[in-house]
């Protein structure tokens, strides 16, 4: 599959395995993958981020993934839909952050001992990439850009499209800019 990936996707790959390995995660996930799509310039990804207006927005998008991590990697839908419940999400972070300490949900394992090894991706990193080949081959491009991370990335459920959408990034508004149907088009 990765022999279809121009260098920028490898980028992005390679990018989110950084993004991994410095909050000492075990696995890459959709997340990781959002935060490397954020560090490209010139890039299809990068121009059509550019575009919707994200470039001076990127701070916001790392805080409210971070918010995300620090509820168990729940997307504000889950929190809402616990709400509804009768379980306030955000009182249960803070009751384990009391005892634990600050990102106790997160996963994260700064501190916590040392990881070697490989750094496996997770099921939404898989389908992320996996997905991002389909939209590839929908749209019967003969390559893997880092667009199509971008497009997947939009296009299912769970945090990362959360948060794009949360800041006007979503599957139709990229797919508008990259390829038409809107004032700019990508080269």
């Amino acid at each position: 599959m990765f022999e279809r990936f121009t260098k920028d996707a490898r980028d992005v790959v390679r990018g989110a395995v950084e993004y991994a390995e410095g909050a000492g995660a075990q696995a890459v996930e959709a997340e990781h993958m959002l935060l490397a799509l954020l560090d490209r310039k010139a890039s299809r990804a990068s121009f059509g981020l550019a575009a919707l207006g994200l470039t001076d927005r990127k701070e916001s998008v790392r805080s409210s993934l971070s918010e995300a991590r620090r509820r168990a990697g729940l997307s504000q839908a889950d929190a809402d839909a616990l709400a509804g419940l009768g379980i306030d999400v955000s009182e249960i972070v803070a009751r384990v952050e009391e005892v634990h300490g600050v990102g106790a949900m997160s996963g994260d394992r700064k501190g916590k001992g040392w990881w070697s090894g490989r750094r496996t991706f997770g099921r939404d990193a898989k389908e992320v990439l996996e997905k991002s080949l389909r939209i590839a081959l929908a749209r019967r491009d003969r390559h893997v850009g880092d667009e199509h991370i971008l497009l997947a990335l939009t296009a299912r459920p769970g945090v990362p499209a959360e948060v794009l959408a949360d800041h006007g990034v979503t599957y139709e508004t990229v797919t508008r800019v990259l390829y038409g149907g809107g004032e700019a088009k990508a080269g």
